[in-house]
């Protein structure tokens, strides 16, 4: 039942992070018509209190709020403008794009939207535990009815920081995401510099942590490489969607942006080495399997998805 006051939401996109996203809004007493192309997690949102809708364009018809949660920009493309959803917004709703997406591509798109449809860019980081506990940052851009109306709903997923005017909210995704893969491309690196010369991986771990070496990557993510599953829960594919994105972004600089650069070219090696459907952190498998070292870490790693 929807709690009163609460505007009727429609979700597409049911995978790692917009299933749980879909599932915390139910819990927060929202009317969810939720859409996927996966029958199996479309199922899981009706067990949790979902009403199923036939296809995207009915999603969107029905929809006060109306959210896509999408790997790519060209899934945009083929829900919002090839399929139909777009058009099929009433007026009066909002849409809001959880994606990491291409920042020309949201505003051509809220340009072509149906008079009196607003549009709000808003993805999202945090990783699949911060989707399922609520615990994620949203980066929200667009004007400030919309997006008041947006975060409404948006403040049961996390905390929703306004950015800016349409577009922005892309733009500081891509940048916290320029800054992860930096990270996740070095911590090989400081393993094994560490390692190679006497130090214990548990001790750098523990040293890095307190340390100026801190960082998300550090905590977060670096239990999946001592488990050696590399987190599978987000792929070397998506990682390399996102440093285009970004590439596209530093046109606009004026000047190389080096680091960047290079964690491009080190993902890139990875999925070249391992294949782009395997897990982020095969970035510093590299390291184990070139320095004949291994970076297993005997310890209770939960998976952070299952967390």
């Amino acid at each position: 039942m929807t709690s009163p006051g609460r505007e009727r939401v429609g979700f597409v996109g049911l995978g790692n992070m917009g299933g749980p996203m879909c599932t915390n809004l139910l819990r927060a007493g929202y009317e969810v018509v939720a859409f996927d192309l996966n029958d199996e997690a479309l199922a899981i949102q009706v067990e949790a209190g979902a009403i199923a809708a036939s296809s995207a364009v009915d999603c969107a018809a029905q929809a006060e709020l109306f959210m896509t949660s999408l790997p790519r920009p060209d899934h945009v493309i083929a829900v919002m403008r090839d399929g139909g959803a777009l058009a099929a917004l009433k007026p009066g709703s909002v849409w809001i794009d959880l994606t990491t997406n291409r920042i020309e591509l949201v505003r051509e798109l809220a340009a072509e939207a149906p008079e009196g449809v607003d549009v709000v860019d808003c993805p999202v980081t945090g990783a699949v535990d911060g989707a399922r506990n609520g615990t994620m940052t949203l980066f929200l851009g667009g004007e400030e009815a919309p997006a008041a109306r947006a975060t409404t709903a948006l403040d049961h997923l996390g905390r929703v920081i306004a950015c800016g005017k349409l577009g922005t909210g892309t733009v500081v995704k891509l940048v916290t995401n320029q800054l992860w893969f930096i990270h996740a491309a070095s911590i090989g690196e400081g393993f094994a510099l560490g390692m190679a010369n006497g130090v214990e991986l548990n001790v750098l771990w523990d040293a890095i942590k307190d340390s100026v070496g801190d960082s998300f990557v550090a905590r977060h993510d670096a239990p999946s490489i001592f488990a050696g599953h590399y987190d599978p829960s987000f792929s070397l594919d998506l990682c390399l969607k996102d440093l285009g994105l970004i590439r596209d972004l530093s046109n606009n600089v004026g000047t190389d942006l080096v680091m960047t650069e290079a964690a491009h070219g080190v993902f890139d090696d990875a999925a070249q080495t391992y294949g782009r459907d395997v897990g982020e952190l095969h970035v510093a498998k590299r390291l184990e399997d070139r320095s004949d070292l291994s970076f297993r870490l005997d310890g209770d790693w939960v998976p952070h998805w299952e967390k």
